[in-house]
Parts: structure tokens; sequence; C-alpha cells
């Protein structure tokens, strides 16, 4: 199709054995599409965040309770604060994001060093914004207690990636999902004004993130089970907190992704995009690549977010996490042929 979307942007998760793997893969595939490669998040970090319950399992003043699952959170199990224990003395130790992004950047320099991967491709790092382990892993009335604990603990994290890992080789994404199921009354909350709350911690979140180091956002309605939270009923929300990200953090963003349901290919989803106010610099990717309609379905919703937005790139919804590994080259192939290359050697 002509007046393609330019370039292509992996999320976070990809279902391979391990790094070495999403690395060579990606670059086959989407290497001159892509201006960042992840991790792929395999392993113990395949489901998201399920992995921090270890972690609480591991945090002095924190009692673990079975309950029964929910259709949008696959964990039996929840951390509440043991009884009698003061919530201002809750420590969180290492939260593990640091040590797997470090083991896997010497892999990312190994794979780039052999020419795998293109040379000005920068090694993604994708962290979870607090808010999210706090509101799915904790009651309602306690998650709030802690936050300031997991924030610096998850700070700490940031910390360290950023002392071992130079500016140039470094793109950490802040991933925004939770705070939109809170936005949509899908979760219960301890925040007292969400939209306001929420725009605040991710703007603080953003500004800890120094220049040199690319920052992004991956705005999403949840994955689990391959359904949303909530169906978006249009893109309002997304284009608003992308709009106040981008007015409001004191550094650049560097890109902003957003998701596209699958079955939205109509004017109506798209049209708040005609209020999206981006700086010069800060790419859109949107998140309209599905794996069940291929090529023409992403060409649809393409041409309709063309009405209301020139310029983007193309994505899934959210990581390519809990599907067949096996899928993933097809899932990838279809970002290439909706799009065009960065650049075309």
């Amino acid at each position: 199709m002509s007046d393609q979307p330019c370039g292509a942007c992996l999320v976070g998760s990809v279902p391979l054995t391990d790094a070495d793997a999403v690395f060579n893969l990606a670059g086959e595939i989407l290497g001159p599409y892509l201006k960042r490669i992840p991790d792929g998040e395999t392993g113990d970090r395949s489901n998201w965040i399920s992995w921090q319950m270890n972690v609480f399992e591991q945090t002095q003043g924190l009692t673990i309770v079975d309950i029964p699952g929910t259709e949008y959170n696959q964990a039996r199990r929840i951390a509440t604060l043991a009884e009698g224990t003061d919530p201002d003395g809750i420590s969180f130790p290492p939260l593990g994001y640091a040590s797997a992004a470090l083991t896997s950047y010497e892999t990312f320099l190994s794979v780039r060093s052999d020419g795998k991967i293109p040379a000005s491709c920068r090694f993604l790092v994708c962290l979870p914004t607090p808010l999210a382990p706090l509101h799915l892993y904790f009651p309602a009335d306690q998650g709030g207690l802690v936050e300031a604990s997991y924030e610096s603990a998850m700070l700490r994290e940031l910390d360290e990636i950023l002392k071992a890992i130079p500016a140039q080789d470094l793109a950490i994404q802040w991933d925004t999902a939770v705070e939109f199921g809170i936005l949509e009354g899908a979760f219960p909350t301890y925040l007292n004004s969400p939209g306001a709350d929420i725009e605040a911690r991710l703007l603080r979140l953003g500004d800890a993130v120094p220049a040199g180091v690319e920052l992004g956002y991956h705005l999403c309605y949840g994955d689990a089970g391959h359904r949303h939270f909530v169906e978006p009923r249009d893109m309002t929300r997304l284009v608003d907190l992308a709009n106040a990200l981008a007015s409001g953090v004191k550094r650049s963003i560097e890109w902003i992704h957003m998701p596209v349901p699958r079955d939205r290919d109509d004017p109506a989803y798209f049209s708040p995009l005609s209020n999206l106010n981006m700086p010069q610099g800060t790419d859109i990717y949107l998140g309209l690549v599905h794996m069940t309609d291929g090529v023409e379905g992403a060409e649809k919703r393409v041409r309709s977010a063309q009405a209301f937005l020139t310029s983007f790139g193309v994505a899934t919804e959210c990581g390519f996490g809990r599907r067949p590994p096996e899928t993933v080259p097809a899932l990838m192939n279809i970002h290439a042929e909706v799009a065009e290359p960065l650049s075309v050697d």
C-alpha cells in the first residue's frame, strides 16, 4: 500500500526461549524497522509483573494470601501487611529488573557486534509503573500504604540500570496499563483523584529518566487472555494522557504507544487523534497489528488512522506474550508488510 506507516515498535514481551533468540529473530525480520529492541521478558518475567510476587514473598512484614483467580488477574495470591506491621517500615528487596536488564544487555552487545541488529538500535528496558503491582497484588486499602517504598525500590532498579548501561545504548519504557483500568472504573483504587494522581506519578517517573536515555510510554488497556480491562470507547483517554505527558515531562519523550482493538477500524475510534499534540521528535506507534486478521486488517486500521494522524509507526496492542512461540515470526512479518523501514541500505 502507498503512504505506509514508518517503522515498528516491539512493546516488550516476546515468548521465545531467551534474549538471544529474541534479538536474533527481531533483527532478522524487523531490524531496519526498529529504533530499539527489548529482550522479550522471557523466563520468569513472561507473564508481565506476576513474578513480583516472588519479591513480595521475600519482603519482611508482608504475608501472602491465596485468593481465587479473576478475569484479568491470573495470580492466585495477594500480598497483605502482616498483623501489627507498620507500613512505613516496609522495605522491598531488589525487584529483579536491573539484574535481568544487565544480563540481557551483554547478550544485546554480542548480537549487535555480530551485525545481527542495526548498530543504531538501542536496548529497550520495559518497567511497570508501581501502580500496577500495587493494584493487582495488594488489597485495595493497602497498596497506597506501601506505594512510596515500592516506588523507591523501582527507582533504585532504574538507577542501577542507568549506571551500568551507557545512555546512548539505552531506552526506558514505562508500561502504563493498570492506570487505564483505574480510569475506566475496572479496578478499585486508593487514589483520591485518579486522573490527576496518575498523571503526577507518570510525570515523576518520566523525569527520573535522564536526558540522553530515550524515554517512552506504552499505553495499554490490558491483554490478559487477549482481552482488555474494558473496551475503550475511542482514543480520547489515550490522547488526553499522551498530551498531558508531552506537556508535563521536563525532558523529551521519544515515543508513545497506543493500542487499537482488533474490531475497531471505524473513524469514530481514531477521531480523537486529531487532538494529539506531540512535540517534534516524539514518535507515535499505533498498536493496530493483530494476528487474527493479519495484513488486511492492519491495513484497514492504518487507513482509518491516517484520516486523523499522518505520521506514525506500527505495533501490536501489547507485548507478544501469552501466545504460542511458533506464531512470533508471522506476527513480526505483518509489521514489515504494513510499514516502511526506517532506512533502506
